[in-house]
């Protein structure tokens, strides 16, 4: 479904690891465009990235795909894209979990955390919601629980001039 909308010369910032590792070769079946992804160990990399990307080339689309954990960490980038009215698309996969940082457990041989770790990677308690997060900073959003229902706000964000925030529950 990405491939399927996103812009031809758009600009990918890619941080979905934990939700998004299969989305890189899906998204060459799309439109030619440029995709830009970190190499790991930077949590919060892709919302500041699209603010560069926006403001290098303000003629094409940004379309960041992020983990709700990674958002977390530079959330406030949300109110720069507001302000400086940039054409990004943020997509926010929400498996309301430090997905990655449960993997990284896993690699160093932690196969069953305790109940403080487990807290610890959670964020579900008090679940975040990022409509309210990204209204609250001055940025219009939508959220999907269904495959329609995210291809429905992907149009919407897409052809949208100003930033556009979808939270994808997983």
């Amino acid at each position: 479904m990405l491939a399927s909308v996103v812009r031809e010369n758009a600009i990918v910032v890619d941080e979905s690891i934990s939700t998004g590792r299969t989305l890189y070769p899906r998204l060459r079946q799309g439109r030619p465009h440029d995709q830009m992804n970190s190499m790991g160990a930077s949590l919060g990399y892709a919302l500041p990235v699209a603010i560069g990307t926006s403001i290098a080339a303000p003629l094409r689309k940004t379309i960041v795909l992020s983990g709700d954990g990674s958002a977390m960490y530079t959330l406030q980038s949300l109110w720069t894209m507001a302000r400086e009215g940039l054409d990004v698309t943020v997509v926010i996969f929400a498996n309301r979990s430090y997905e990655i940082l449960r993997g990284e457990l896993k690699r160093v041989g932690v196969t069953s955390p305790g109940q403080k770790a487990q807290d610890m990677l959670s964020l579900d308690n008090p679940a975040i919601d990022f409509v309210k997060l990204a209204q609250g900073h001055g940025v219009e959003a939508g959220r999907a629980t269904s495959l329609e229902e995210l291809h429905s706000e992907m149009t919407r964000g897409l052809r949208s001039e100003g930033p556009y925030l979808i939270e994808v529950i997983c």
